[in-house]
């Protein structure tokens, strides 16, 4: 097998963490000589790392072999020791790595702490595919947010409800699967203040045999939401995060705080920014958020240039121009001002189908 190969192993490996190790990255491993000896993946709460586990399986069988990382072994002590040491004290004799850790408290020396000690560095395999899988921790690294996902349904004609707002269900039971797995891989689910007033949810992944859930997050500058909401009577059981503003009432913040939600302040005027509110998030560790806010939260997400991929799913349906539309106003006022997406897949879900689109650069 190649090293491509072996990369795209341990990229495998990776994806099992995603949305549980945050605000680490989920990285993948692992370590061959003649045969696998040892894979591994970053664990829940972001530890231990991939290269340990991957180590621990391989045992005696490391010394001499070659370790696949997806991204930069790291260099620092922090709540763990260092892998980059590890694979050292282990005796590997290679490592083929896929991307550099923009972190600065790695960037470029866990490679260089490796070729010191005499190990073989090859870097950057499969290194597209791997900015793509840790999308999320780079860009929180490098530019202060998690990566958004926005995740919508609408019939063929781009209504997401009827005139009297009924929609449920516009899509068929097994798109609504895919949503909680969707949740299961992002740190966080995000909606707006309207959206948890009209459809009180809950958020949670169900029935996919979930060890962990996702942050629930409402951006609520007033905190009208009420705390004995589906969120608020849940809050002990999974983390609830209301971001609000400083003109929030008192009774209103003591009676979330009795749920057990935490309370971020943000300031306001009258609204949240969102692109505070998301780097609010990032500040706090989160790598990835999803967004299941409706028509006008999507579209201010999209006109501020903070959404990162859309998945859409489409029903078999026509409700007409009287429905209400999948966004709100964009305010475009010509057609070159746009945004550009270019499609990454798609796939059936049952009578519906399922596209996932990335923001081109403007």
């Amino acid at each position: 097998m190649t090293d491509d190969d072996h990369m795209a192993h341990s990229l495998r490996l990776g994806a099992r963490g995603l949305g549980a190790t945050w605000p680490n990255p989920a990285v993948g491993c692992v370590i061959v000589n003649g045969a696998v000896v040892g894979r591994g993946w970053t664990q829940l709460g972001g530890r231990p790392h991939a290269e340990a586990m991957a180590l621990a399986q391989a045992g005696d069988a490391a010394r001499g072999a070659t370790a696949y990382v997806t991204l930069e072994p790291c260099a620092h002590h922090g709540k763990t020791p260092p892998c980059a040491q590890a694979l050292i004290d282990a005796g590997v004799a290679r490592v083929v790595t896929a991307l550099t850790d923009p972190d600065a408290r790695v960037a470029g020396r866990g490679h260089a702490m490796l070729r010191a000690a005499g190990i073989a560095v090859t870097e950057g395999v499969l290194h597209d595919a791997a900015r793509q899988a840790n999308a999320g921790f780079l860009k929180r690294i490098t530019q202060g947010l998690p990566l958004v996902t926005l995740k919508m349904a609408a019939t063929l004609d781009g209504r997401t409800a009827t005139a009297s707002g009924e929609s449920r269900w516009i899509t068929g039971p097994q798109a609504r699967r895919a949503v909680h797995a969707l949740r299961l891989t992002h740190d966080a689910v995000l909606v707006g203040a309207g959206t948890a007033r009209a459809d009180d949810p809950d958020l949670t992944v169900r029935d996919m045999g979930a060890t962990r859930q996702p942050v629930r997050i409402v951006i609520d500058a007033a905190l009208s939401h009420a705390p004995d909401s589906k969120l608020g009577r849940s809050a002990q059981l999974s983390p609830v995060w209301m971001l609000h503003g400083p003109a929030a009432a008192q009774g209103a913040r003591k009676a979330w705080e009795a749920t057990g939600a935490k309370l971020i302040e943000l300031p306001a005027s009258p609204h949240i920014s969102l692109r505070s509110a998301l780097q609010a998030l990032a500040a706090r560790g989160i790598t990835r958020v999803l967004c299941e806010g409706g028509a006008t939260l999507a579209a201010l997400m999209v006109a501020d240039d903070l959404v990162d991929r859309v998945v859409l799913h489409t029903a078999g349906a026509l409700i007409g121009a009287e429905g209400a539309p999948v966004f709100g106003p964009l305010r475009l006022t010509q057609l070159s001002d746009a945004s550009r997406w270019a499609r990454l897949s798609l796939r059936a879900l049952g009578g519906d189908v399922e596209t996932i689109w990335q923001r081109l650069p403007a």
